[in-house]
Formats: C-alpha cells, structure tokens, sequence
C-alpha cells in the first residue's frame, strides 16, 4: 500500500513550499513521489492555442498528450461531482509515497501548517492531523516542527505514515 501523507493549512501559510521541500528531499533519498493537489477553483492545465486545448474546446471528454518526455490525460468533468481522494490514489501506477496538498476533509494522516498566530487552528477540528509545522508556540500534544525541520519532518513521515 501506497504511504499518503496531507500537508493541509488555511490560505497562504506555505502549504507548497513545504510540499516542495519535502518532495525534493525524498527523492534525494531516492523514493519516487506522487502528488494530488486540491484546488477549490477552475483550472487549465492546457495553454489557449495549442492542439489538444482545441480538442477540448472542440468538446472531447478526455484528451491524451503524449511525447518520450511525459504524458498526460486531461477529463472534462463537466459540473459532475468532484473525484474523492480515494479515487484519484487509484490513479497513481509506480510511487512509494503521495503527498496530498489540501482534501483537509478527507480522512488520511495530515500535518498542519501554521503560520499566523490565532485561534483558528485546523488540529482542533480535525482528528488525523498527526503533526505540526509552526514557529508558533502551541499548546497541543502533537508533535511540533520548526519551519526550517524538513530532515525531521521527512524522517517523521516516512516513520510514522
């Protein structure tokens, strides 16, 4: 079974840049990472003008771009309900871990972002917040990483998730 981790916050306390040190790191300890990333918005991953953005402007459901670089597969959802995080795990092929930023909701292991202080914490709302990254001082049970801890915070997932 695939480890999954969540790295969840509100708006703007560095949820990507954690999620990127963190990659960067274990993949320097040589495990291949997957990533799922929660947007509350539109999105395109397709630029205006290329082929397969026509394709889909044209009305196909599902688009594949291949070339010996990378691959991808683009599905119009058109307004039907929004994969589960369970769903979209099922996707990956060849990873030892997932990172997922955001799916706060959603029911696998999570660290907490904290970045301004005030009351308003994720941890006491959500049971699977198992850890914290915060300069703060917080009164919690969980375990607590400095910002600059990502050696640590790495070593804590990959023990604990």
């Amino acid at each position: 079974m695939t480890k999954v981790v969540g790295i969840v916050g509100w708006k703007d306390v560095g949820k990507t840049f954690f999620v990127t040190e963190i990659i960067n790191l274990l993949v320097k300890k040589g495990y291949k990472v997957g990533t799922i990333k929660h947007a509350h918005h539109d999105f395109d991953i397709d630029k205006p003008g290329t082929d397969s953005f026509k394709h889909r402007q044209s009305g196909a459901s599902e688009v594949i771009i291949s070339s010996s670089k990378r691959w991808a597969k683009i599905i119009e959802n058109n307004n039907k309900t929004e994969k589960k995080l369970n769903e979209l795990l099922r996707e990956f092929i060849d990873v030892d871990l997932v990172i997922v930023e955001g799916f706060k909701n959603e029911n696998h292991p999570k660290i907490e972002i904290i970045k301004n202080d005030n009351d308003n914490y994720l941890f006491t709302k959500i049971k699977n917040i198992k850890a914290i990254i915060s300069n703060n001082k917080l009164e919690t049970d969980l375990k607590i990483f400095k910002n600059e801890e990502i050696d640590n915070i790495v070593d804590f997932i990959l023990r604990e998730f």
